[in-house]
């Protein structure tokens, strides 16, 4: 049986953390799917044709990565849909290890058939946040150290722009 992981995330940027567990996840699994999603707490820089543009851009040396769009619905319900048994996340920090376990329990609540794996940030990548990068590069910051270069430049020119 293909071993198909979903890697959901508002991707606002993507970061080089969110790059490295992509990258790991692909050794990893079968085929890993980025599902581009709409945090609701969050105001979004980058629109989702964009992130999810970006996100293929950044992934492209990675035969086995796709990308999806989805802006509605329970994670749970895209991966039945997809046909993912794994959701991929990345920890940080002992907050996203508790943010991120109980939504793995009401996950498994909700589709018994679903596994989170848990992919711990290397120490070069535990300090990187997309709102925190935002933040920076709103003040004129330089965040090019934090980001692919593709997203470094949108990041710059969406800054330009306003």
């Amino acid at each position: 049986m293909k071993k198909i992981g979903l890697f959901p995330g508002s991707f606002d940027p993507l970061t080089l953390g969110h790059l490295n567990t992509i990258e790991r996840s692909a050794g990893l699994f079968d085929e890993v799917i980025i599902a581009i999603m709409t945090n609701t707490r969050k105001q979004s820089l980058f629109s989702p044709d964009e992130k999810t543009q970006l996100v293929k851009e950044c992934t492209k040396h990675l035969s086995n990565v796709s990308v999806a769009t989805h802006q509605s619905g329970l994670t749970v319900e895209l991966a039945k849909e997809l046909g993912a048994s794994f959701l991929i996340r990345g920890i940080r920090n002992i907050q996203d290890y508790e943010y991120e376990k109980n939504i793995a329990q009401m996950n498994q609540e909700l589709f018994s058939d679903i596994e989170t794996v848990f992919l711990l940030a290397t120490p070069e990548h535990s300090k990187l946040s997309s709102s925190i990068i935002k933040e920076i590069a709103s003040f004129g910051g330089d965040v090019s150290k934090f980001l692919p270069e593709a997203v470094n430049q949108a990041l710059l020119k969406k800054y330009q722009e306003k």
